[in-house]
């Protein structure tokens, strides 16, 4: 397994959980890859935790939404394996491996209005992991992105992050947030690091583990430089890999097969330029995958026979990211997820206008400002908010109370207007069109209804926003609420993503096609080096985890002569 992320782990401890000898080469000097830094929720319908709760759905519903969704990018026969392989995967992990889960069965799909949508049951995340399981080799784990964290502590998505939000109002939040603060002191003290992992990872940590109590010879520092062939009764097949490692060059011999998991091509300017027509410099997008995905995994199934796909919708999981400043003078690619759904907050261009549903999802977001920007211009957009936005939910990097916004202020990552006007200036927005933008948007968040967007009127939209804080403040939408009161803030957004979706292709067993369609002997793929089952759309949350942990599962046993099976 070449890659360290979702994909690859999966693939491996299924693998070595299905008597095989096991070598996963990661380039980097951690493991976990981007999965390490993600929210750690996969798409998984129908499964075991969504039917334990009494949520039944027949494969056909799932399968109708992603025909629908996906259009004429749906393959019927990759979506069939992962819809009926996915529950397959969660029960094999959860009864065989470190991994547990927490269900999603409240989370919605993105796309509420598309026929065969659901309201929740299709989800699941990684549950809390405990760091100690890992032993000396919590050290070889990614940890999470420092700017997501509070004190280098992760806070899981959900009632966890309510319980943040509220610590300075609710003294059931305080004690919660307070028991998990002292926690962290006790961790750092002992171990240097929390020990209490969340999200991806938790999940990128569970699979770790289990593939160390598997006997699975995990190598950092190894970056993968060629393939090994071999003639066989298929023809050319794909026989190992030489790998670059600390020690030198060491070939690595497969009997059953080389899987590609190197996180796709997001920080390589060469394919960016190739693939995502935003970006014609190379130097435009700015994803938030981890930095060490710069398309070696394309490059070695390129070199194996094997082409990339250039027909997605899009070649990119898009997400808006603002670029927080470090004081070692790098920049962190922070991704906005949650913010643009909560009430009190709009995007604008430098017009002052709006030109999206905030509350869509990311890629959705990212799409509509790619529309909105003319020819020739940079995509960018700006994230508005008044005082009490920010002080309860924060913004981007920046924390919401009791955490001072001076730091963010001095580095120019905040941009701050004791009025809209002045924030404008501060921004290079047009002042009296946003300020006639903001006019505008307080009076229909006062009767509830987004007559521009339609924000908040679907499940998605309501679930990503703040119902409770809405109902105690008399406003009819969870999504809305007037900006009232200065000073005024706002950050810059920019294109950028997840991860990318244009992969190498591969048939229902994960296995790597050439040019003409045929299998190469030996040679698999799986997340974000394998083109995306979802042609490059994203219909719900998960659809990178889920397929690219589902994807693992099938090739591991399609390379150990297998059938998956519950």
């Amino acid at each position: 397994m070449i890659g360290s992320g979702a994909g690859g782990l999966s693939a491996a401890v299924t693998a070595a959980r299905l008597g095989l000898s096991v070598v996963v080469a990661e380039k980097q000097a951690r493991l976990g890859g981007t999965t390490a830094w993600s929210g750690g929720w996969m798409w998984i319908p129908r499964n075991p935790l969504a039917v334990e709760a009494g949520i039944q759905e027949p494969l056909e519903e799932p399968l109708g939404y992603l025909r629908h969704e996906l259009g004429e990018r749906f393959d019927e026969a990759r979506a069939r394996a992962y819809l009926e392989n996915g529950p397959r995967m969660i029960e094999f992990f959860r009864t065989r491996t470190a991994l547990r889960f927490i269900d999603g069965n409240a989370i919605p799909d993105f796309h509420g209005r598309s026929p065969h949508a659901r309201e929740g049951g299709r989800s699941v995340c990684a549950a809390p992991f405990d760091g100690r399981r890992l032993g000396a080799r919590m050290a070889d784990l990614e940890p999470p992105l420092p700017e997501t964290t509070l004190w280098g502590m992760g806070i899981a998505s959900g009632a966890e992050l309510r319980h943040y939000i509220n610590a300075l109002r609710s003294p059931a939040s305080f004690a919660y947030v307070a028991r998990r603060v002292l926690a962290l002191a006790r961790d750092r003290l002992l171990h240097g690091r929390s020990m209490r992992l969340v999200n991806g990872n938790a999940l990128a940590g569970a699979l770790l583990a289990s593939a160390a109590e598997a006997g699975v010879d995990l190598r950092t520092r190894s970056p993968a430089s060629r393939l090994l062939t071999r003639e066989g009764a298929e023809g050319v097949g794909v026989s190992g890999a030489v790998l670059e490692t600390p020690q030198g060059p060491l070939e690595v011999h497969a009997r059953h097969g080389v899987l590609l998991a190197c996180g796709g091509f997001p920080h390589d300017p060469e394919r960016k330029k190739a693939l995502l027509p935003h970006d014609p410099t190379g130097q435009c997008h700015w994803s938030a995958a981890a930095r060490g995905n710069t398309g070696d995994g394309l490059r070695l199934g390129e070199a194996a026979g094997a082409p990339v796909s250039h027909d997605l919708v899009q070649a990119a999981a898009l997400a808006p990211v603002s670029r927080v400043p470090r004081t070692d003078g790098s920049l962190c690619h922070f991704p906005h997820l949650i913010d643009r759904a909560k009430p009190g907050l709009i995007a604008v261009r430098s017009d002052g206008l709006r030109f999206v549903n905030e509350a869509e999802s990311y890629h959705d977001f990212m799409q509509a400002l790619l529309r909105a920007t003319p020819a020739g211009e940079t995509a960018q957009a700006w994230l508005v908010c008044d005082h009490a936005f920010i002080r309860r939910y924060g913004l981007g990097a920046a924390k919401p109370a009791p955490f001072s916004l001076r730091p963010w202020l001095r580095n120019g990552y905040l941009r701050r207007g004791r009025s809209l006007a002045q924030l404008a200036a501060a921004c290079g927005i047009d002042a009296a069109a946003l300020e006639r933008t903001v006019a505008r948007y307080n009076a229909q968040a006062q009767g509830g209804r987004d007559e521009d967007f339609a924000k908040g009127e679907t499940p998605y939209n309501r679930m990503q926003g703040d119902a409770a804080y809405a109902r105690e403040r008399g406003w009819p939408n969870p999504c809305m609420a007037p900006l009232q009161r200065g000073p005024f803030y706002a950050v810059q957004v920019v294109p950028g993503s997840l991860g990318t979706f244009a992969g190498l292709r591969t048939d229902a067993h994960a296995r790597v096609l050439d040019a003409q369609g045929v299998p190469i002997a030996g040679l698999y793929a799986s997340g974000a080096d394998q083109s995306s089952v979802m042609g490059g759309n994203y219909p719900s949350g998960g659809i990178t985890l889920g397929p690219a942990m589902t994807f693992g599962f099938i090739a591991a046993h399609h390379a150990a002569g297998m059938s998956p099976s519950l």
